[in-house]
């Protein structure tokens, strides 16, 4: 084995490039078969053109309050043909009884009379709306775009983690990780069918378009950003140019007798789609916090009068709440009579005093989560928690049992990392993105793999350190489409290097679930 190899571990988790060690699964052969000869300063050397393009080009990410390059690993995350049509097939799945379930809960409420739900859980959750009760979107459509967060196990089964149907953010970063991947590993491109992700921008663009009012033919979408100092500003403005549509924030946008224009150097304009990368709270100081300065008074009054679209819709996020997440299996058995394709991480709901007296007497083995968490903050996983770590969440856990839930710690799976001059067994999740469009819910083949850098982390999340890798997801035999090498990586929008002013209210910690 090649001198990168030599120091590589099978850690505790399921390996996704060896199944013993040495001995490549198939669908990492030929990668395998290109790293192998390289020496350690050969590919740190295309590791740091890697890392070079991203900090050149402004691909960064705000990691507490300072712009960094956003960290791509070299090695990439690869899945074959088989096992990504059980994720898209899965993702689908949940993705379509989450639908139903906003449907539902802000409206007859069908799942709250047949005990499916207990009510309970929806008058406690802090993303509850009742203020997006009542407004039905022109084509059925509130999760326009989903990240669902997937693990694999210990046996490589493919788990669900959380859901996110707010604002999920990363999708940039798949886009711009496969235009710098074709450039520094073209050997492995070129003997390998991998699928493309390119598509994203167009396939956002119809499910966008397809959801506009009722009566307009010709919709004019804009993308809603909360400003330059988002720590997601990047991929607002990555989007927005790869739709070929305006890049807006909320002083650009006015309301008038329910009807919204965005003002151009040619007068007022009618929009009639908004994709929106603002925070519930901030979107309509009319309804939400009168304080916000990014946002659109009146907004959620035009929605309510079917005269604009706002995508993904308002009051989302009680189906993001990791509590109602322990129904979802219920919630796909409920709505489409089928058995979930994706299973949950085991997880206890700490609202039942049974469960709880048991969680506290084995907090030092399972991960305790917040409720209404994001980005990985205020997550204790027992195993590696100091002891007063472990009394302060026992006494949070105490106060609020509704605002955690506890789930089996799970050794994540692990792939090979540039660590230094050697590969080394790093744990990964997975976020496929998902687009519904009314009538069909398509799932991009790949997705944001996220790693946990430091040795045995389990927290993968950018905002806690972690970095990225390009997922690759094999095409099958019936796979039309080959995977197309890009020319050259796409110009990326300008970003701010100056220091980051105060930009007053905006965005809260809870919005950074945009959601790295």
């Amino acid at each position: 084995m090649a001198d990168l190899f030599e120091e590589y571990r099978l850690g505790p988790g399921w390996d996704e490039m060896f199944s013993e060690l040495g001995v490549p699964r198939a669908s990492y052969e030929a990668l395998h078969e290109t790293l192998q000869p390289l020496s350690s300063a050969e590919l740190g050397v295309r590791a740091e053109v890697l890392a070079r393009a991203f900090l050149d080009q402004g691909i960064t990410f705000a990691l507490k309050g300072v712009e960094r390059p956003f960290p791509l690993d070299i090695v990439p995350r690869i899945i074959a043909a088989a096992e990504w049509r059980d994720v898209e097939l899965g993702v689908a799945q949940r993705i379509r009884a989450l639908e139903a379930f906003l449907a539902d809960v802000y409206g007859p409420g069908h799942a709250l009379a047949d005990g499916i739900v207990p009510r309970r859980i929806i008058a406690t959750s802090a993303h509850f709306l009742r203020a997006a009760a009542g407004i039905n979107p022109p084509n059925g459509v509130r999760v326009h775009v989903a990240g669902v967060d997937l693990i694999r196990d210990e046996q490589g089964t493919f788990r669900v983690l959380e859901d996110n149907v707010r604002i999920p953010s990363g999708v940039s970063y798949v886009m711009e990780n496969r235009r710098a991947m074709a450039q520094v590993l073209p050997e492995v491109f070129a003997a390998t069918r991998i699928r493309p992700v390119e598509s994203y921008p167009a396939m956002l663009l119809r499910a966008l378009r397809a959801a506009a009012p009722a009566g307009i033919s010709d919709p004019t979408v804009v993308v809603l950003s909360p400003g330059v100092y988002n720590s997601a500003y990047f991929e607002h403005a990555l989007i927005a140019r790869e739709m070929g549509v305006e890049l807006v924030e909320g002083r650009d946008l006015i309301v008038v007798g329910n009807a919204v224009a965005m003002r151009t150097t040619a007068g007022e304009q009618r929009v009639d789609v908004i994709y929106r990368r603002i925070d519930d709270d901030y979107l309509d100081p009319v309804h939400f916090r009168a304080d916000s300065i990014i946002g659109v008074a009146g907004l959620l009054n035009a929605a309510r009068a079917g005269r604009v679209t706002i995508a993904n819709a308002v009051g989302n996020g009680v189906a993001d709440d990791k509590l109602l997440y322990t129904y979802v299996p219920d919630l796909i058995r409920y709505y489409l009579n089928e058995e979930p394709l994706l299973p949950n991480v085991d997880t206890y709901r700490l609202d039942d005093p049974g469960v709880l007296e048991h969680v506290l007497d084995h907090l030092d083995e399972l991960v305790l989560k917040p409720v209404d968490g994001a980005g990985g903050a205020g997550i204790v996983i027992g195993s590696q928690a100091m002891r007063h770590e472990i009394d302060a969440v026992r006494e949070k856990i105490l106060k609020n049992p509704r605002g955690w839930i506890a789930q089996r710690e799970v050794k994540l799976s692990m792939v090979p990392t540039l660590i230094g001059d050697r590969l080394r067994g790093r744990h990964v999740d997975l976020r496929p993105f998902a687009v519904n469009d009314g009538e069909k819910i398509w799932v991009l083949p790949g997705g944001l793999t996220r790693v946990a850098l430091p040795e045995g982390a389990l927290v993968v999340n950018s905002s806690q350190g972690g970095g990225s890798k390009d997922t690759w997801v094999l095409a099958s035999p019936d796979d039309a489409v080959p995977f197309e090498v890009p020319d050259r990586p796409a110009e990326p929008a300008p970003l701010p290097t100056a220091s980051r002013p105060d930009p007053g209210p905006g965005p809260s910690p809870a919005e950074e679930q945009q959601q790295q």
